[in-house]
Parts: C-alpha cells; structure tokens; sequence
C-alpha cells in the first residue's frame, strides 16, 4: 500500500495529500511551503485536520476528495455525475494505487482508482510546477456499457480564513471586471456556454482573507485551462468546508464514454500568494516557462482595419506599410476584407481564398513589399465562422451547427462552422495553410466572432461544443507544426476567449475591442492576473474611441499601450508621426523588462492607479488619475517589488508631458533621484498632481 500522507514542494508552494482509508486523495494543505516535514510530522498534520463526529459521520466535516462523492457522505455539489442507463449514477471510487514522478519542472502524483460496481476506474493527477503552481486533472476509463457523463470537475480546498471570494465579469469592450463578496454559505457558480470563456468569464475564482488586495492578504485562485463551455465555483458547506472549484460544462449527451474508452479533463490550475501579485505571477511565470513561448522581442504591429475597413486598395495598402516602417513598426497586419466575396460583414467567411475582384495578382506582391521593408505580414482569419451568403455554406450546408432547428440566430450576419466535422475541419486546414504558404503570412490574427449557443451537429443535432474544441486545439496544433514560424493571436470580438487551453497555442491574445485608454488600463490590469503584459496586444487607438466616444491624447493612449505588446491602428498622420516614433522607440528600449519582469501593482487608497512591471536591474510604473480626487494633492507613491537594500535611480520619462510648476514636486524638477528600494517601497515619493487621464511613466534603474 502507498504511504498514506503524500507531501509536494516546489516554487515556495506545498501541498499535502493524504491517501488513507482507500478513499480518493484529499488535500489537507495546499499553500505556504511548510519547510521539511518527516512521515511522523505529516502523520500529526493529518490528526490534526481531523474534526471531532459529532453525532453522525455523515454531517461531519470531513476532508472532501478533489473529486467529492456523494456516496461518501458528501452533500454539496458531486464533483463527477453521470450513469449507465439510469445505474451507477453514484460512483464510489476505492484507492488502488499511485505512482510519483519528480523532474526539474514539477513534483507529480498520479492516484489510480476504481469502482468494480460501476466498471469505471479513475486517474487523478497532482502536478505541483517549478512556479508554485498546482495543477489538477482526472481520466476517466469505461469497462462497461456506454457510460455518460453529465457533470465533472474538481475541488481544491481552502482554509477558514479565507473569507471572501472574487471573480471577473464584464461584457463586451468592458472585459474582466472585479467582483467580490462574502464567501458565504452555498454555492457560487459561474458559467460559461458559449463556446468560450465569453467576454463575462469569471477567468478566476479567487479566495482570500478579509480585504484582500494586490501587495497583501493570503489568497488562493483558480482557473480553467480549457477555451470551451466551463464553470468556476466557489462553495462553502455548513459545516465549514470551502472549496474552489472548475470543470467542463457539458451539454446532455456531450460526453459519453464507450466500453474500453477514456476521456481526460481539462487541468484545473490552482495559485497561492500573499497578495494576488505574488498569485498572478506564477501563473505568468508558468506561461513563460512553456516550450513554445518566444523569447525574441515581441514585434510592434500596425494593423490597418481603423484604417481602411473593408476599402482594401493595394497602393494605399503599400503607402501605409511604407509609413509603418518609417516608424520602426515590425509587423503589417491586414485586416478583414481580403477574401472572397468579403465587400461588407454579411459575405464571405468560410471562403479562405484571395478575392480577384480586389488583389488581382493575390496577396504576395504586398507581403514581399511589407517584406522587403523589413517587417512582418500578417493576415486576419475567422476558422470558425461561416456566412451563409458563402460558396462553402451553399456546397455544405451540413458543415454548419444546427440543433435541431436550423441553423439558429445571426451575429453579425454569420454563423458557426462545425469544425467537429472532418470535412468542414480538412476544408479549413487546406485552405489557411495554402493561403498562409503562397503568400508568405508570418502572423495570423485569429477572430472568433459568434457565440456556439445552438451548437448541434447536422442532421441528429447532437451538442457539439466539445467536438468543436478540441477540433479548434487540433487546427491550431496542425498550423503550428507546419509553419514553426507563424506566431498566432487569439481574438473573439475582443477578450472573449482567454484561457490556459488557448495560450499553449497563440502568442498574445486581444484584450479587448476598447481601445479607449481609460477603459483598457483596467481591462488589462485585470486581464494580467492570468496573462503577462508582453502577450497581451494592446494599440494606439484613433483619438475618439468607438467603443465609448471618449477622446483621449495620444499622450494618454500610448502611455497605455506601451506597457503591453504595442500596436498602432490610427491613421499614420504626418502630424502624429515624430510622437509616435517616440513612443514606439520608448516601447523597445524597455520591452526587454515587460516581457521578464514582474508585474506589480499599487493598493492605492485614491482612485488612482500604478501599475509596473520591475526587472532584476529595472523598473517601469503607469501612473494616472482615474477621477477628481477628494484630497489635493494626491500623496505619496510607493513603489511596490524593488529589491529593499538595493539603490534605484528614478525619473520621470521624458516621453510623458511636460508638467506645470504647480503640479511638480521638488524631486521631479530635480530631474532624478536615488534611493533604496526599501525607502521607495514604505515611503514613496510625492506624486505630481496630474489632471484626471493625464498619465505619468516612472522609469526607475538600479545603481548598486
């Protein structure tokens, strides 16, 4: 039999597992490195986790498997349901043995479990990585008749102090907004069903001690590795227990497992920190550590949509990469409106061919101009839509979803191509990967326009979101192995599919379709709980924002965007071009340190925000006004993440504007000064009295 208390550390992280009694592994310890404990120490550490009965063993709270079952006496929510023709809808898995596995990436436990009366056996593996991030997941194998299953997800404990809970919400062009409440008792669930994390995904479900906050308080989170329907949860039973929770949403008849057949879940990543900085930061060093991560400096784009919409001309197209290059832009990005039929939005998609009408000698001779240049080509993409006024939608009206119905509601005039299918999915695959090797594209820029509400497959309407996701895997993982080069953004409508699941397989992911420099500093600040700043592309916007029609500098919208993977989708004014040239010279001298540096960001009491990124030898703060202040002038900055006995020298960047006297305190005019990390961490420095929206960029360099 296996030792009954299993102990993982790594990354300043432990967690302790016990597999006692036969029983499925509970965790009885999941957080701070608990330093080097013997059998006889994790012995007591399991009795002392151990509640006294009270009355009954069915109301005790008892330590919950990350799989609970209702078979062993567990009330809340079963963490697999499912059945075999109406049996075996209560599985109770029994301990049969376990394997671990230690390299230089991660601690691994694999606990392998059966249910003889149901003929199901169950494999649950822990993976604690390098960064201090717990991963989760489970296989599920059949030995029987077909076995369906209806729900299925895994639970991570938290301990009593945890007390509140927070998650993201938002809507369109208002992506990832915090909310927060008490972790009462009950169940808090929140979903995703349109085939994607959705522009309102929660992203994460967090925990932690009462007011919480960046730099302070002990916090767990979770999130979903997968780009499908989902459901993140937090729930808390009378008795005391508090679980995180994530699983694949199925649809009925979704997911069933034949006789001899396996399925495996999506991992459930789990994060602790003190502060949700330190949380944030394992998961960006996770994505930094993947093999297909680039480590070569992320290119400056300009993408031409704003531009030029749909009004492709080729000579004003080649001017335009001409003044992109002129402004040290690396990547030309063309937009929507280069294929068949695709004069307007209600055409076209789901033709992946060059239309002759518009590029009579096809794309190439503008990629070899943009090439010749010295820049990247890029090429906008939507795989997965269709419109019905198509070639493809009139050949194959059965490669569209349908549940049952017909083929459901319109977004913007288009519809989902079931990529499920494997002609539709052969039909797509051929034509990106011609287009992509005859014209030369370096960058696709992958959009996702549709919600998969009615995502059936034609003629038995069957749910097809599964199929279709890991089909999307499939053709980004089939892409990439063609064309090692071709780097890959996701989109969808903006941020509306941001996940582990997808980030193994792109290169940066669009935040947002608000481009408005107000709004977008606190969709990005949120959207790097998860991301790091150098995959999230973030542009120059046009002055008025579409998404909000506010007007805002180009002082404003590229301190913004600077901090990020930089863009620019505005006209290339003369009169903006010397300004715009500094910002994007700015951006290269430091993109080095966004794309290594952690990402800090300040509890301010004001409604103010300072957000910085702070590498081993330097450090880049935002600082801006979000609205009047009650007090004048705001205060102290304190910088948070610098070394406490190291010297720093800081200044003012000079890319910022120019500040009246009357806003400029002693050390600015001074033009710079040294001081140790530990005093510009506890004692700051005064902050100019800017104007609401008038942003201020802190570049701070170590001397010793």
């Amino acid at each position: 039999m296996p030792e009954p208390i299993e102990y993982l550390r790594r990354g300043g992280a432990s967690v302790v597992i016990t597999v006692s009694d036969d029983r499925l592994p509970r965790i009885l310890h999941w957080g701070q490195d608990l330093g080097a404990l013997e059998g006889e120490d994790l012995l007591l550490l399991e009795k002392c986790s151990l509640p006294a009965l009270g009355d009954t063993v069915i109301y005790a709270p008892q330590p919950v498997p990350v799989i609970p079952q209702l078979a062993e006496a567990w009330l809340g929510r079963p963490g697999l349901t499912g059945s075999r023709d109406g049996a075996a809808w209560a599985p109770l898995f029994t301990l049969v043995d376990l394997t671990r596995e230690n390299s230089e990436e991660s601690s691994r436990l694999v606990v392998h479990a059966r249910d003889e009366a149901s003929d199901l056996r169950l494999s649950i593996e822990f993976e604690l990585l390098d960064t201090g991030l717990l991963r989760v997941r489970s296989t599920l194998a059949n030995d029987g008749d077909p076995y369906r299953v209806d729900s299925w997800d895994h639970a991570l404990p938290v301990p009593s102090q945890a007390v509140e809970v927070m998650d993201l919400t938002g809507r369109w062009t208002r992506e990832r907004a915090p909310q927060r409440q008490g972790f009462d008792v009950g169940l808090w669930t929140r979903e995703s069903r349109g085939g994607k994390p959705g522009f309102e995904a929660p992203t994460l479900m967090i925990a932690g001690e009462q007011g919480f906050g960046f730099e302070a308080g002990e916090v767990w989170g979770v999130h979903l590795g997968w780009s499908g329907n989902q459901q993140l949860s937090a729930e808390r039973t009378p008795a005391g227990t508090r679980l995180l929770r994530g699983g694949e949403l199925l649809h009925p008849d979704e997911l069933v497992i034949g006789r001899g057949e396996s399925v495996t879940s999506p991992w459930l990543y789990g994060s602790w920190g003190h502060g949700l900085d330190a949380m944030s930061d394992r998961f960006h060093r996770h994505i930094r550590s993947q093999p297909g991560y680039r480590r070569e400096p992320r290119p400056v784009l300009v993408n031409t949509w704003e531009a030029v919409y749909f009004e492709h001309d080729e000579d004003r197209l080649r001017t335009m990469a001409d003044e992109a290059a002129a402004l040290g832009v690396e990547r030309f990005v063309l937009d929507d409106g280069w294929f068949l039929g695709r004069r307007h939005d209600r055409a076209g998609l789901g033709d992946w061919v060059v239309d002759p009408a518009v590029w009579s000698h096809g794309l190439k001779p503008l990629a070899d101009h943009v090439h010749a240049l010295g820049m990247q080509f890029g090429l906008w993409f939507e795989p997965e839509m269709i419109n019905l006024d198509s070639e493809l939608a009139r050949q194959h009206p059965e490669w569209v979803f349908d549940a049952g119905h017909g083929v459901g509601l319109p977004s913007r005039h288009q519809h989902v191509l079931d990529l499920g299918h494997p002609g539709a999915f052969d039909h797509v695959a051929s034509q990106m990967s011609k287009v992509i090797a005859d014209v030369g594209v370096d960058f696709v820029k992958w959009d996702h326009n549709r919600s998969l509400l009615d995502a059936g497959h034609a003629p038995t309407g069957r749910a097809g979101v599964r199929e279709h996701t890991l089909a999307v895997y499939r053709l980004f993982d089939l892409l990439r192995a063609r064309f090692p080069q071709l780097e890959i953004e996701s989109c969808a409508s903006g941020g509306g599919r941001i996940d582990l699941g997808i980030l193994e397989r792109v290169d940066r992911v669009w935040a947002s379709d608000c481009s408005d420099p107000h709004e977008r500093a606190d969709i990005n600040r949120w959207t790097s709980l998860l991301v790091p700043p150098e995959l999230i592309g973030t542009h120059i916007g046009q002055e008025t924002a579409y998404a909000t029609g506010r007007a805002a500098s180009l002082n404003h919208r590229a301190a913004v965007a600077s901090l990020w993977q930089l863009g620019i989708e505005v006209d290339l004014d003369e009169s903006t071009m010397p300004d715009l040239r500094r910002w994007i010279d700015f951006h290269k001298r430091w993109r080095a340190v966004i794309a290594t540096g952690r990402v800090v960001r300040a509890d301010l009491a004001e409604a103010a925000r300072l957000d910085g990124v702070v590498g081993t030898d330097a450090a880049l703060f935002l600082y801006h006004v979000r609205s009047r202040p009650a007090g004048w002038p705001t205060g102290r900055l304190r910088l948070p993440g610098l070394e406490a006995d190291r010297r720093y020298r800081v200044r003012l960047a000079d890319v910022t504007a120019d500040l009246p006297p009357a806003q400029t305190p002693p050390w600015v005019e001074q033009g710079d000064v040294i001081l140790s990390g530990r005093v510009l961490s506890e004692v700051g420095l005064e902050a100019p009295s800017v104007d609401v929206d008038v942003p201020l960029i802190f570049e701070v360099t170590a001397v010793g």
